[in-house]
């Protein structure tokens, strides 16, 4: 294992468990030589695990993960090796947590027609915003209070009944395209990847996107079959493109890790040199 690189995992900087810190703990005793923090559209959790990265002895991959929409479905675009303090990124970054935030109000205010009621302080508690200005607060961290509360059995039931599309307390929002993101995360000097595509449903779409100007595919992922996972290297490779894999680990709960345990999905740690190269 010590040749792999897990490039996808989050951190209480967005809809994570842990901290920085203790992802790069799990990364050392899972044996792995690199792993990229990838938090939704924030990188505030970046300086933490360079720091833990230099401790453990472990490659930390930059990254972050946008935030996009097309043709009606959320995609996601992971960026690696971009330049975090780049003032530019990080006001685009805050507006995708705007648009964020916005959403959030909507949600909690059909919420409380339902009889469910959760504030904003509530919400931030929960997402420990008080302490980082800059965290990125989403769904997850709503399901949360919902469960601290009393109102659903467990986060799955949150989503299932009120949160996930189709469901009385989802609100969609207006998203920036994939294409807007990729052309940020390349002006930040980074590599843009399509996130876990086997979620999107639509290879139509993903293929679209590949051949628009993104820079590789996530071929390898927990939610993801060998069928799936065969197919996206073959699409990557033939174009010449960057083929990544990550656990998209978020946290453990009840003994589980969702999406999967950070070195559950991984990839040559080659890969990370071809994703920090600056040409």
């Amino acid at each position: 294992m010590n040749n792999r690189a897990d490039l996808h995992s989050h951190t209480i900087a967005s809809d994570g468990m842990f901290t920085p810190a203790v992802n790069v703990q799990m990364a050392k005793e899972a044996g792995l030589a690199a792993l990229a923090i990838t938090d939704h559209d924030t990188v505030a959790g970046i300086k933490e695990a360079l720091e833990a990265g230099q401790a453990y002895g472990i490659t930390i991959v930059p990254g972050v993960e946008m935030s996009t929409a097309f043709e009606g479905k959320d995609i996601h675009i992971l960026g690696y090796g971009i330049a975090v303090d780049d003032p530019v990124l990080l006001q685009r970054l805050q507006s995708l947590r705007n648009v964020r935030n916005n959403r959030n109000e909507e949600i909690l205010a059909r919420l409380g027609q339902l009889g469910m009621s959760v504030s904003l302080d509530e919400l931030e508690i929960v997402a420990g915003k008080s302490q980082q200005r800059d965290r990125s607060i989403g769904r997850p961290h709503i399901a949360q209070v919902l469960l601290d509360k009393g109102y659903v059995q467990d986060i799955r039931d949150a989503f299932d009944r009120f949160l996930a599309e189709g469901m009385p307390g989802y609100v969609s929002q207006t998203r920036i395209a994939p294409m807007e993101a990729i052309r940020w995360i390349h002006e930040a000097g980074g590599k843009a990847v399509i996130a876990h595509p086997g979620i999107y449903s639509d290879d139509d779409l993903v293929l679209s996107i590949l051949d628009a100007g993104a820079d590789g595919l996530e071929a390898f992922h927990s939610d993801h079959d060998a069928q799936m996972e065969q197919r996206y290297v073959s699409w990557a490779e033939n174009r010449g493109k960057l083929v990544t894999g990550g656990s998209d680990f978020h946290g453990v709960r009840d003994g589980v890790a969702f999406h999967g345990a950070i070195g559950s999905r991984t990839v040559d740690a080659a890969v990370v040199h071809r994703l920090l190269a600056t040409q």
